[in-house]
């Protein structure tokens, strides 16, 4: 079951808080909590934020143990920009974008594994050929 939460509006541009959703997709939720505690950048608090959000939509709304989740999707898209002027030089206005983004963290719990099954087949590698060597014709 997947279980999501999104923060919107956050005041970061989206490029700034994709750079920390690449890193924690895929991991295991205690994993992606740790590795943003000690992130020392804005957007990392943003995400951390939201993943806490999300494990706790898991655990309150659909009854999962917080230790088997992983995060199976961490997106950032943008948001509205807010357009503000500043005064500058010879009497002149200089635009300023304050960007905004809207980050989604989906969790799921992790595919369970039974002591007893056997692991699951891999794929069959190609057999491999040597390169054809230079074989001379016959002579008569």
């Amino acid at each position: 079951m997947d279980v999501q939460a999104i923060t919107k509006y956050a005041r970061m541009s989206h490029q700034k808080v994709s750079e920390i959703t690449r890193q924690i997709q895929g991991m295991s939720v205690a994993h992606a909590l740790d590795v943003l505690q000690f992130t020392t950048r804005k957007s990392a608090r943003i995400v951390l934020k939201t993943l806490r959000s999300a494990v706790a939509n898991a655990e309150n709304n659909a009854n999962l143990a917080a230790d088997t989740l992983v995060v199976k999707e961490a997106v950032v898209g943008t948001g509205p920009t807010f357009k503000r002027w500043k005064a500058s030089a010879r009497g002149m206005a200089a635009p300023r974008l304050r960007r905004t983004c809207h980050v989604k963290i989906v969790v799921a719990e992790a595919a369970r594994r039974t002591p007893g099954a056997a692991p699951a087949p891999k794929p069959a590698a190609k057999a491999e050929t040597k390169p054809a060597e230079a074989v001379k014709p016959e002579q008569k």
